[in-house]
């Protein structure tokens, strides 16, 4: 029997990709173009995606996979995307408006200002996400007060992967995973809230039919075949945010923890138990729905990779151009015992618009060695995932017994079994690493007949990996951490305000 192929879209932040993926969750052939944000025309220091643009960069991925498999057999298409970005089109698909990048400042006031229109500690216990600047809400409220023709015009706002869809399909659908992003919708309903919407003064019928993920939406069109080269009346499958089928690739089962290790560090959890009080509010607790009704991913996120890469400009700028710079980093603080000779480090050093964060580095002596420095951000950064997880678990009422964790980060080795002494529960890393790409294409199998439940496709994928078990060292790290909590909360507990 011929194996049936999977196509994921895939628009990330930095690239756009193509990416063909077999039935047992394998690789097949991929491509991938460089992605990137425009100053808006109206003003150079806002930031918008061009659509069409992005389009282009997916036929030119598509054409390159297409040569690399046999396009008769494709079973199934989808499109994949970061969240909350989405524009304003009329039903005959004419977009109004630039699709403004969560990456855009101009939303920065709104957010601050949101209890003109709904007090937030409300509009969290409906909806349950943190007010970051680039949620949906923020969106329509800055076009609603800077671009009213544009909401008089408005028939659908369309979210970005939806843009896709109906690029290939000519069908307009609102797929949960994205609503989801939004701070727009009731979480225990899984729909729209009427009263947020109404609190904002947009109408509750500017979204298109929402679509559950493995949900099939239309076919490949004439048109969008002759453009991008895949054969016409292959299904298409609604899918959508990427980081709810990254947590649902990785293979978490219900109350397992998944940590997204990159420039971000994103810990998420499955869970049938959700909390929306002001105790979540200020603990920085967002909750979305999952790809599965019934279920929804609880998370956190703190800025990681991103510190680690200021440090290595910092202190070795000589070897910035090695190919093994990585490797000459990590050596040099496996050197270094635990505690770092006493350094201690709050990796909060990447401002977000409007934010406080800022970060230190004390205990310096003249015996200090960059090796140290390393070290201790290697350790202050796994004992933030642990204040974030102890978070997560008193909030989410569940324990851990062990931690995946995915992404770049996870190849850290020294790293790994810093997070595991630190935790003191095992680290596991599994053997797929386009875990967005897969989550999504198990999703695509299951609407296509390939498999009855996207859960039953995921039974199919091998999940081994390396497993990093607290060593010898856990004890040690029982005091430093003890530090790091003195240190960020001088005054109070990680867990003032939280009910037992």
């Amino acid at each position: 029997m011929k194996q049936k192929i999977i196509l994921v879209l895939d628009c990330g932040a930095t690239n756009v990709r193509t990416i063909a993926v077999g039935e047992k969750g394998e690789i097949l052939a991929s491509a991938s173009v460089s992605n990137n944000t425009r100053p808006d025309p109206e003003n150079k220091n806002y930031r918008i995606w061009d659509v069409n643009e992005i389009w282009n960069k997916f036929k030119t991925t598509s054409a390159k996979v297409l040569e690399k498999i046999k396009p008769e057999n494709i079973a199934g298409i989808t499109v994949t995307t970061f969240g909350v970005d989405g524009a304003p089109f009329t039903k005959s698909g004419k977009m109004l408006y630039p699709v403004i990048s969560w990456q855009c400042p101009r939303t920065d006031p709104v957010m601050k200002n949101i209890g003109k229109y709904i007090p937030l500690e409300h509009l969290f216990g409906i909806n349950g996400l943190q007010p970051f600047i680039f949620n949906t809400i923020n969106r329509l409220i800055w076009l609603k007060e800077n671009r009213p023709a544009i909401i008089d015009q408005m028939d659908w706002f369309i979210f970005i992967p939806s843009i896709f869809l109906y690029f290939l399909t000519g069908e307009m659908v609102t797929d949960s995973s994205m609503a989801g992003t939004s701070m727009l919708t009731d979480l225990r309903k899984r729909s729209f809230s009427q009263e947020i919407l109404n609190s904002i003064g947009i109408s509750d019928n500017i979204f298109p039919q929402m679509v559950e993920p493995g949900e099939v939406i239309g076919k490949i069109t004439h048109q969008a075949s002759i453009e991008t080269g895949i054969p016409a009346g292959i299904p298409v499958v609604a899918t959508g945010h990427d980081t709810q089928f990254a947590i649902f690739g990785s293979g978490a089962a219900e109350n397992m923890p998944v940590l997204s290790s990159g420039t971000w560090e994103i810990l998420m959890v499955r869970t049938s138990n959700i909390d929306t009080s002001d105790k979540a509010l200020k603990c920085g607790v967002s909750t979305e729905f999952d790809p599965l009704p019934g279920l929804y991913n609880m998370g956190v996120q703190w800025i990681a990779s991103g510190a680690l890469e200021w440090l290595k400009k910092m202190f070795f700028a000589k070897e910035l151009d090695s190919e093994n710079i990585y490797e000459i980093m990590i050596d040099e603080a496996r050197k270094i015992k635990v505690g770092s000779n006493g350094i201690r480090i709050d990796t909060s050093f990447y401002h977000t618009p409007g934010g406080t964060d800022s970060g230190f580095i004390s205990n310096l002596t003249m015996e200090t060695s960059r090796g140290d420095i390393y070290r201790a951000a290697l350790e202050s950064l796994s004992c933030r995932t642990r204040e974030r997880l102890d978070q997560l678990q008193k909030i989410g009422k569940f324990k851990a017994d062990s931690l995946v964790c995915v992404g770049g980060g996870s190849k850290n080795k020294l790293w790994n079994q810093i997070r595991a002494d630190v935790l003191g529960i095992p680290v596991k890393l599994i053997e797929q690493k386009e875990t967005t790409v897969l989550g999504a294409a198990l999703f695509v199998m299951s609407g296509v007949n390939l498999f009855s439940s996207p859960d039953e496709a995921g039974n199919a994928i091998n999940y081994t990996g390396d497993v990093y078990e607290p060593s010898l060292d856990a004890m040690s790290y029982i005091e430093i951490y003890e530090q790091y909590l003195e240190l960020k909360y001088p005054k109070q507990s990680m867990f003032d305000g939280i009910a037992e």
